[in-house]
This record gives C-alpha cells, structure tokens and sequence, in this order.
C-alpha cells in the first residue's frame, strides 16, 4: 500500500464546506480544469485530498485580489509565473484605482452642486460631467486618425493596405460601445501611450515587415485581411485545444502567419524569411507594445482573442528558432 493510500480524502460536500465554498463551483472548477479532484469513489463520486484543498484555499486567496479564474488556471499550470501574474493584476489595479478616482471626482462635484440646485438640475450636471469624460467610439477614431496623420506612419501604403493596417484595431477597439469608467480609464491611458513617440518608434519598427510586404504584397489587401482573420481562429482552436507550441499544429500555424508578411521576392525564400521575420517580431515585443495589448484589453475583452493568440504565435516562433538552432 502506497503513502498516499493512507492519506484522507474529503467529499465534494466536505471539501466545498472546509474551504468555505459551495458544491457548484466546484463542479464547475472540475469542469475548466481549473481544479479536478486528486480520487474517484467507485461511483465516480469526487474525493478530494489535502493537497486539494490546499489549492482551493489559494484559489479563493487569488480570486480575493480581483485574479480571473483563467490567470489562476495558468499560474497552477504554470504557463503564467507568479511575477507575470502579479504584474498583470498590479497593472489592471491601478487602472481600476484612476477609473475610482474619476468616478469620485464626478460625485464630489455633482454633490457641491446639490447644495444650491433642485435634483433635476444635478441629474443633468452629472449626464453632462460623464459626457464630458467619456470617450465614445467617433472620439477615439478620431484621435487614432489624427494621430496616424500627425506621426506619418502609414503615409507611404496605398490606402487599401492602410485599411488593412488598421483593420483589427478598427474592429475591437473603435466597437460602437459606451465605455465604462474603468474603460475610460485605458482609453486615456492609451492615448498617452500613443502621444509618446518612443512607443510609435516601437511600433513603427515592429510592423516593418508589414510596410514592406504592403508595397510589393503578394495579396490583395482584403485578401489578407480574411487570411489574418483565419489564423485568429486557427489560434483560439489551438488554444482551447491546449496544444503545445512545439507541436505539429501550432509550428504550421506559426509558419502561415510568419509567410503572411512576406512579400513577393521573400515569398520565394521561405527558409531565410521565416527564421528572419520570428527573431524580429520577438525582438520586437517591448515594455510599451505590451502595455498597450494590456489597455486595449481592458477597453474590449474581446481584444484578449488577439493577445491570446499572439502569445501562442511568439511561443511558437521560439519552438521554431529553437529547433533551428538544434539541427
């Protein structure tokens, strides 16, 4: 008889009552894989160890501190390490902590202007001081129009591939939505990010090869934007999959997407661009670019489906060069 025969095991029930839980959710903890339960009776009832309930006690501590239930998926797998996820969750505190502030500054006026007007009166006043700091969808494409005007960057594309350029941003971030306070937020912090010229040098040396495939592209520009939209999907598929980034699946993935940014003359030299163009993009990846993928994120969740899939992509890149350098 092995140790760990010996060792107690609890029921859903207990183990849900030991750590202060309910039995649903950790039905549905068993369900994401988050937390599936260490013994089975012969009925195929769950039995939970200590060690069980260890991580269900660290998985209320995280979700304490505003941790989404993915991030603690990843930190117990270990995709994501303890300095990752603490940076992520200080960065979206801090955003929440500027959206409070806003919010309270709003409250502070509207109650100061109570004191000497009727309640109608301070219902508009504080209509027309959210207005005044919101950030609605023509707003923020005009300040992105203006700022790719004023820095030049897509100056020297036909205007389909400047379409092109923008084509995901467009679609996720510039959405006809009402931002809330905490979206607000990102959004000013953006534009500050995008006012910063470091950050558009960043970008600007990170999409070269995109400039450079755009004036002698091997697609029509709609063309690629529908082959970009495939490996997006591609991505999610391998994601919800959990295929490694080594794997067969994931390299031909990463080798499509690489080749999208070829243009005619490195199409026909697949073995140097390839290899070429990786090493760049993760050259690429800066303090600044990250923090932006952070923010855009916060102003659509759906922006995760692009960020999600990017990391899958530059881990595969790295598998790639990896192999590379092993043959």
């Amino acid at each position: 008889m092995t140790p760990t025969e010996h060792q107690p095991t609890y029921t859903i029930g207990q183990a849900a009552s030991m750590v202060n839980t309910t039995v649903k959710t950790l039905h549905y903890y068993d369900e994401i894989g988050l937390l599936r339960p260490s013994k089975r009776t012969e009925g195929g009832h769950r039995l939970y160890s200590a060690a069980d309930l260890w991580t269900l006690e660290l998985i209320g501590t995280l979700r304490y501190v505003n941790f989404s239930l993915e991030d603690i998926r990843k930190m117990i797998s270990g995709e994501l390490s303890m300095t990752e996820a603490l940076n992520l969750q200080i960065d979206a505190l801090e955003v929440e902590l500027g959206a409070i502030s806003s919010m309270l500054a709003i409250l502070k006026q509207a109650r100061q202007r109570t004191i000497h007007n009727s309640s109608e009166d301070s219902m508009h006043y504080i209509a027309d001081l959210v207005a005044s700091r919101s950030a609605h969808s023509v707003k923020r494409q005009q300040f992105i129009n203006n700022k790719i005007e004023e820095t030049k960057l897509l100056e020297d594309l036909p205007e389909d591939w400047q379409a092109s350029f923008m084509h995901l941003f467009n679609k996720y971030i510039m959405k006809e939505s009402k931002l809330t306070a905490r979206q607000t937020q990102a959004w000013i912090e953006l534009q500050k990010l995008m006012n910063d010229s470091t950050y558009m040098e960043e970008l600007a040396s990170c999409e070269l090869p995109f400039f450079r495939m755009a004036l002698h592209p091997q697609h029509q520009a709609h063309d690629w934007i529908g082959q970009m939209e495939q490996i997006r999907l591609r991505t999610l598929e391998a994601i919800q999959h959990q295929w490694p980034p080594s794997s067969p699946a994931v390299q031909t993935l990463t080798h499509d997407f690489l080749l999208l940014y070829a243009n005619v003359e490195e199409l026909g030299q697949p073995d140097e661009f390839i290899p070429r163009q990786a090493r760049h993009l993760l050259d690429s990846v800066t303090e600044r670019i990250l923090r932006f993928n952070k923010l855009c994120t916060i102003v659509n969740p759906e922006w995760q489906d692009i960020t999600g899939g990017m990391e899958l992509l530059m881990q595969g890149m790295q598998a790639l060069l990896a192999k590379k350098r092993n043959n």
